[in-house]
């Protein structure tokens, strides 16, 4: 039987290599075995050949050039895998990959009992080894196409090759999908005619990993002889991406006497290379530590994890004893598992050390000394205490209490919250005379509790001894203010009152002269020696100076010390009415028409300076010895107005009535007032009043005018 000639797609990995058999081809290219097991040895000997590899791209492997999947191996030109140095552990697994401008392709070491650093290529390309797939005839049969990311010049660069000898005459290969026809466009094509696939240049990993494309045969008129059949194309990852820390600023935070092996904070970095390689498989470690005291080494880092823990004991964690409360340390990442050949990215942890309350507050003294002049107020002396703990925190904050000597709550003291001092402060003035000395006990603890194992001692409490100095106080005046009531218009000369003042001093025996200190309408005068008040003229309870009824005057009581102190007292007099003003009218001015139908001339009101009952009821009244009989009338509204008007027209002039007003005082007050008429010439709506030689008022508006000052009242 004759055998079928496959369409096949020439692919790096040993599986794709053996889809072809002797028969198709009389040379293949690639290695000529590709896996190979050795046993994990104690050592791999620097320059001591491990085995030998055969390659060949069928075209004398000109520009041959192999890679190894550990920075510790290479390949000699003559196919020798040797060790670069004595090393131990390596993995399970070793890959070589060797290319020329014609062919490339890839073997497998496995390492038999060795640990496993990361997973097989197998996983990093993404495909598992297979079977081969069966001839079938006239079937196009590819596997992935593996190309290494970041590869140089020259461009473009054969990855594959499509074989078919079978191939209608004038049939053509076609490659097609995204890098191809589709965006991104141009990365791989394929020769028509030979069918060989070329990149056309570098490629990225991180960018896109994977192409799917699908190849086909096509006739002279692109019509599909067989596929499209799917072609996977796998960008190998080189290492080339630092680890970058992304999350900064990275800051944590370590109590005081934490134990060792606390968790501080983690720090992790990010690598863009395959997660499944050990590109990006990351390794830490702490490169320096700023300050080194007092160890160099404070602080751990978990390689794998990241976690930053304490590794010194409780003792040398102190806050207080520590040169500096924040550490800075540089931690660095390393990706290839943390080899030497791995690339590095680095960042700052900044770590405090925070306090807890493990200082209890201390008096700089246990007695303290202060002075205060009596009758004064405010801060007496300020108490000083040392803390150790942190100024910022309620550890260090200091609250202050009076536990003794302050019955009378003369005192408080209060915290200083820049210094932290307990300011003790007298809030009621003391007395010489009753105490000259005083005693307070006073305690200081923090905002924070204390830590259990640290407690309040002696050093916590001090004691205040506070020395009253006597001053020259001024006389005091008994009672103040002092109040006495009396009728207006009493006799000049009458004695109001006699005024008492003492000598809060009364250790020191002085006398007390009297003085007026004020007295507005100059109606008092004071005996100095006795302080006997008396009026030097009529007190006038409607006087400007008298308010309400009350007037005020002040008064000085001096002392004869050295020098001398003065008290001030008040004297508030209630002065009784009497009735002693003569009631008034209003409005005093009045108009009206000479033809007026509505004889109503005024509505007057009344008022009174005087007090209710020398007010009102008024009584109006027209003087009528000066006043023709049958021309005016006055009529009562209220007790406080009164309607005038007229019994019959008159001509236009100007008239004078004399109004007389009585009070209801005893004995009663009368007044009497000319209220001024104008009679107007009113016609056509025009009012003229100027032969009266009066204002042009209308008798209607005098009317409103005067209901509205009724209407107020």
């Amino acid at each position: 039987m004759q055998p079928t000639t496959p369409l096949v797609l020439c692919v790096l990995l040993s599986q794709v290599l053996q889809l072809t058999s002797a028969e198709d081809l009389d040379c293949t290219p690639g290695f000529q075995r590709k896996l190979f097991h050795i046993n994990q040895p104690a050592e791999f000997i620097e320059d001591q050949a491990i085995l030998n590899l055969t390659f060949s791209d069928c075209k004398g492997n000109d520009k041959l050039h192999y890679e190894v999947s550990s920075p510790y191996f290479k390949v000699n030109n003559d196919g020798s895998l040797v060790a670069l140095r004595n090393v131990t552990a390596v993995g399970k697994t070793l890959f070589v990959h060797a290319q020329t401008p014609h062919a490339e392709d890839m073997a497998e070491l496995v390492i038999v009992g060795g640990k496993d650093i990361r997973g097989s290529l197998q996983d990093i390309f993404k495909f598992e080894r297979t079977s081969p797939v069966p001839r079938q005839k006239r079937s196009i049969v590819v596997s992935p196409i593996l190309i290494p990311e970041n590869q140089r010049q020259p461009f473009p660069r054969d990855v594959g090759k499509v074989v078919d000898s079978d191939r209608p005459e004038g049939s053509k290969f076609r490659l097609t999908g995204k890098g191809v026809d589709q965006e991104p466009k141009g990365i791989f094509r394929i020769n028509e005619n030979t069918g060989s696939v070329s990149v056309t240049r570098n490629l990225d990993r991180e960018t896109i990993a994977t192409y799917q494309l699908l190849v086909e045969t096509i006739d002279v008129n692109g019509r599909t002889l067989e596929g499209p059949v799917p072609l996977e194309v796998i960008v190998i990852d080189q290492n080339d991406n630092r680890p970058i820390f992304q999350e900064g600023p990275y800051i944590g935070h370590v109590m005081e006497g934490s134990p060792t092996g606390t968790t501080v904070m983690r720090m992790t970095a990010f690598d863009a290379d395959d997660p499944a390689t050990d590109n990006a498989l990351l390794r830490y470690n702490i490169r320096q530590q700023t300050p080194d005291r007092p160890s160099p080494n404070m602080f751990y880092i978990d390689p794998e994890k990241g976690d930053i823990v304490t590794v010194v004991s409780p003792a040398l964690l102190d806050r207080e004893t520590l040169e500096n409360p924040k550490y800075e340390l540089i931690i660095e990442a390393q990706d290839m598992a943390g080899l030497d050949v791995g690339l590095t990215g680095t960042a700052t942890a900044t770590i405090m050390i925070d306090d807890k309350n493990d200082h209890s507050p201390k008096f700089t003294k246990k007695e303290f000394q202060a002075t205060v002049e009596e009758g004064a107020v405010g801060v007496i002396v300020n108490l000083t205490v040392e803390d150790k703990d942190d100024p910022t925190t309620g550890a260090w904050r200091a609250a202050y209490t009076i536990i003794n000597g302050n019955p009378g709550q003369s005192f408080e003291i209060h915290t200083n919250p820049q210094t932290n001092e307990g300011m003790l402060s007298v809030v009621k003035p003391l007395d010489y005379e009753i105490s000259a000395f005083h005693t307070l006990l006073i305690k200081v603890e923090n905002e924070d509790p204390l830590v259990p194992d640290v407690s309040y001692g002696p050093s916590s409490t001090a004691t205040v001894h506070i020395t009253v100095l006597d001053v020259n106080e001024g006389p005091v005046f008994h009672p103040d203010p002092m109040m006495v009531t009396k009728q207006e218009h009493i006799s000049v000369g009458s004695v109001l009152l006699t005024v008492n003042a003492t000598d809060p001093d009364s250790l020191q025996h002085q006398t007390i002269r009297y003085s007026v200190y004020k007295d507005p309408a100059g109606w008092l005068n004071i005996n100095p020696i006795n302080g006997t008040v008396d009026t030097t003229a009529v007190l006038d309870r409607e006087s400007p100076f008298v308010h309400n009824s009350v007037y005020t005057a002040l008064f000085l009581a001096i002392d004869s010390g050295n020098p001398p102190a003065t008290g001030t007292g008040t004297l508030l007099i209630t002065l009784e009415d009497v009735n002693d003003n003569a009631p008034f009218i209003y409005p005093t001015v009045a108009e009206v028409c000479d033809d007026a139908k509505n004889l109503s001339v005024v509505i007057l009101g009344a008022s009174d300076k005087d007090l209710h009952p020398n007010t009102d009821p008024f009584k109006f009244e027209i003087h009528k010895p000066t006043v023709p009989d049958k021309v005016w009338k006055i009529s009562k509204i209220n007790n406080t107005h009164a309607l005038v008007s007229l019994l019959q027209n008159l001509n236009k002039a100007n008239y004078h009535l004399p109004i007389m007003v009585t009070d209801s005082g005893k004995p009663p007050m009368t007044n009497i007032t000319d209220l001024r008429v104008q009679v107007c010439s009113c016609k056509n709506s025009k009012v003229d009043c100027n032969t009266a030689g009066a204002p042009h008022f209308s008798t209607t508006a005098v009317l409103l005018l005067s209901f509205f000052s009724l209407a107020r009242l």
